[in-house]
Order: structure tokens, then sequence, then C-alpha cells
């Protein structure tokens, strides 16, 4: 039987993301596709950072970069930057490294041996010119760069509900997307355990041939009808519960090219630019502070009287779907999992499994079983190892003044994967062979830079003369870039204002 209909239940993010991917796929196909959204169920709304992946996203969806700059209050983002992830009293109050999304090779060269035999002399982030633009609060492009290129490499902020907004708008009005508002309560299964039909608030049953479950954490599909297993890693991460708050900033203010993740005695902060406001969150153990504590804490990061406070609180369940393909369903964003959002890991797995469903879509009923085997595969490999990266960075941090960093260290949490990958490491560094699969979402690069901002110990081997010698003219290389950069590159809220400037008609 063929398919051609096709459900995708929820908006957000997660739903139009779903929508854009296949309705890009499938365009020159018969098959029709349809977001069912409910106007009676919020969204989360507080995934409001990316990484480059994006970009290439939106570029297949048709979505320009000044649509998104100029509809989402978007800003730009350099990477991360980690503050307090190493003990404070060891290496001082604010200290920081960050997580960039330039390559740690200039032109192409391994200099890491060289950077780790003078760790004294040099911190890892001299690799790269992208810290000294970020820590001048400069923009990544300059006012003639390109859509979707810049100096530096570079992914976005915005705001997560207006962005949802964006993906609607160009899935219905480029990718002909059908849109219907109506809540769904529940549905009926075939012989076989697919899905059948949807049965609407009203008593309404609607029946489609695949379906799509973005509905959240209510898991309407996935969940509460096909009874696919949570594989819980609250072991893991120990992190189960956040704070989110949204702070008015001065329009003169400027504008941090990167996100802030600040740590804090049982997790960590963010702090997410946007061009009118940011978008803080208090990520926290329940099991290691309790909310008042997390309160009274978060208000002072915030500068904020207390009794002032009214954060929104978010519990988080951490783990993913055994399956995220059952039969004619598959579960996408929220409904699929989650991880805490230490590496804006969010967006990314939800714009990575909609790539990989949109690419293996099945055009009859009959291909789902080897298709949904192979991707099941993909992704749940791919889940293991974006939680072995966050977890690293709990478990190498030297911090151990409270017993949530010391909870973070013990062995037996880790998979056998980081361990063995842990225990090469102190060997010798992380090298391109070390990451087999195209699925490791974060790779040598990522690694790289977070395991040696943390000041991981490798042991050093001896460098040839022409090893250093290639080294110190790279390292040299990077330092001439980042002068150039920094003297010609505008300020990100100078870029930004001009940006808007242009394109707001007066």
């Amino acid at each position: 039987m063929k398919i051609k209909r096709v459900a995708i239940i929820g908006g957000g993010t997660a739903g139009w993301l779903a929508a854009n991917h296949l309705g890009a796929e499938l365009r020159q196909s018969d098959i029709e596709i349809t977001v069912i959204e409910s106007q009676e169920i919020g969204i989360i709304g507080v995934g409001e950072g990316t990484v480059p992946h994006i970009k290439k996203s939106l570029q297949r969806f048709g979505i320009s970069e000044a649509e998104l700059l100029a509809t989402c209050d978007t800003t730009f983002k350099q990477g991360i930057k980690f503050v307090d992830w190493l003990n404070p009293e060891k290496h001082g109050a604010g200290n920081f490294y960050y997580h960039p999304f330039s390559s740690p090779y200039p032109a192409g060269y391994d200099i890491t041996p060289y950077m780790l035999a003078n760790r004294i002399e040099f911190e890892f982030s001299a690799v790269t010119a992208c810290i000294d633009v970020a820590e001048a609060m400069l923009s990544p492009k300059r006012i003639s760069s390109p859509p979707y290129m810049g100096e530096v490499d570079y992914a976005y902020h915005f705001n997560a509900v207006k962005f949802g907004k964006l993906l609607a708008k160009n899935a219905q009005e480029k990718l002909l997307v059908k849109h219907l508002v109506a809540t769904i309560v529940g549905a009926t299964q075939r012989e076989d355990g697919a899905i059948a039909n949807l049965i609407l608030k009203d008593g309404t049953e609607l029946e489609f041939d695949f379906y799509v479950d973005c509905s959240g954490f209510a898991s309407l599909l996935i969940d509460k009808q096909l009874n696919v297993p949570f594989i819980d890693k609250s072991s893991q991460i120990l992190t189960d519960s956040v704070l989110a708050l949204q702070i008015s900033t001065d329009e003169a203010s400027e504008i941090k090219p990167y996100t802030s993740a600040t740590a804090h005695s049982a997790g960590w902060i963010w702090d997410i630019p946007l061009t009118t406001r940011r978008g803080t969150g208090f990520v926290y153990s329940s099991s290691h502070m309790s909310e008042s504590q997390a309160v009274e804490q978060f208000s002072k990061y915030l500068q904020l009287d207390v009794e002032s406070l009214s954060p929104r609180k978010i519990p988080m369940k951490i783990g993913y779907r055994e399956s995220f393909w059952c039969k004619n369903c598959v579960a996408l964003g929220l409904a699929q999992g989650f991880v805490e959002p230490l590496e804006a890991t969010s967006i990314l797995l939800t714009d990575f499994s909609a790539e990989l469903l949109a690419r293996n879509f099945p055009r009859f009923l009959q291909d789902i079983e080897p298709l949904a085997s192979y991707c099941n595969r993909v992704v749940s490999y791919s889940w293991e190892r974006i939680i072995d990266f966050v977890q690293m960075h709990y478990y190498i941090s030297d911090r151990n003044g409270s017993d949530f960093w010391r909870d973070n260290t013990q062995t037996q949490m880790l998979s056998d994967t980081l361990k063995e990958r842990l225990a090469m490491w102190e060997i010798h560094h992380p090298k391109k062979s070390d990451f087999f699969s195209r699925f490791d979402l974060f790779d040598v690069d990522n690694y790289l830079f977070v395991l040696y901002g943390m000041k991981y110990i490798t042991r050093t081997k001896p460098i040839s003369a022409y090893e250093t010698q290639v080294s110190q003219t790279q390292l040299q290389a990077v330092k001439q870039l980042s002068e150039k950069l920094c003297e010609a590159l505008p300020s990100h809220r100078e870029w930004l204002t001009k940006f808007l400037r242009a394109v707001t008609p007066t």
C-alpha cells in the first residue's frame, strides 16, 4: 500500500522542523503532509540556541538568513562560554573556556601535540581566532558578508516561539504543508498494532497512513498509544529541573555573541542573548538542591530581588525512547527524548532525526520495517553519544566543593564507550579516527575544545623540530588573523542594528 497522507501531531519547533524536512524531501511526490496543532496546549519554548548544522537545514527549506534575522529576534552564536566549570579555588573565580564552532586545526594541521607539550604557556583556545572575536563582542560577519557565511563559523540564538512561526509560514507557503487546528485526545490501532486513526476532542476520527509524534512530553502516540519504553538516563546526567526566566535588555547594550553556561553548586545557568531580551535558565539537580535554594541562587546571578523572581519551573526527564520509529509512527522532539540543554542538543537532535526520517521516508507501508530498523539504530547511537558528551563536562571537572560535583565523578555512571575513550585520551589526544561513525554528532573538534578547555591530562609525547616549527607558524597565523578580525569586524549589536534598519520599512 502506498503512503499518501502524513500527519504531524503537534507544532512548535519540532513539528514544523519535521514539516519542512518532509516537505522539502517529498515536494515532487503526491504525499500530503498535515500538521495538527492544538490551541489548548502550549509549547516549552526555551530551546533558543543552535549549532551550525541548522544553517544547512534552513537553506534546504528555502528560508533566507535575512528573514530569520528580521523575524525571530535572532542573534549570532559563535559558541558557548563555560564559566566556573573548573574549581574556582584552584583556577580562580570566573575561570572560563570556550567551546567555539571554529576548527581546532589551523590550516588543517593538528597542533594539539604541541599545545599539550606547552600547556603552561598556551591556553588551548589559542588554536582559533574565534575566542578573541567573541570576547570582543564582535559580529562573526562583516556588513558585506554573504548570507549564511562569516569570517568565523556561527549558529544562532532566537525566540523559539517566533522561530516556530517562521517554520510554519515557510512550510505552508513554499512546501504546501497543510495546517489543522484541533486537539487530539487519542488514537485507534490496526490489528498489527499500527496507528489507524486519530481521535479528536470532538469525537471526530481522522485517518492517515503515517504519523509523526511531535506532541512534546505528552508523547500521545509513541508512549500512550504504542507504549514504546523510555530508556532512563538520570543515573548518568543528574540534573532534573530548570527554572526559566526571560529578562528584558536595554536596546543600547552590547550583545554577547555566545551562550554563557555558568556552573553553580548543583548544576549550571544558561544565558542566551536575543536582540530585545535574555533567555536564562537555572539548571539543577533536585536531589542536591531545593527549589527555594535554586531560586535564591538564581536571583543572585541575575542580580534581582528574590521576592520579585517568578521563574517557570520545568522538570527534566533525561532519556530517550527505545525506538523512535515504531510501525507507522515516528517520534521527534521532546516526544522522542530529552537531555539537558548544555550543548544546544534539543534542536540538534530534532533537526538531525527529522532529516534522517525525510531522507529515509517510506513510500510504501512494506518499506517501513527495514527503514525503521536502520533509523532506530542510528538514532539510538546518536542519543548515546550525545549523553556521553554532555556527561563528560561534569565528569572531568575538578570542582569538588559540593556533593553534586563529587557525585558526578563516579566512574560506574559512564557508558563503556565514554569510559574507553577517556582512558585512551589519557594516553593520546583525540584524533579523527577515534570517531568512526558519522553519527557522532559531536566529534573530535568538539571534544578537543572541551577536554583541553577543562585541562584534561593527556600524556605528552616528544615533538620534532618540524612539528614545533609548523605549530608555531600556525599559532602565529591565528594570532595575526585574530588581530585583523578584531580591527575589521563591527560589534555584534552594531551589525544587527544596521541590518534591522536596512530591512525595516520606514
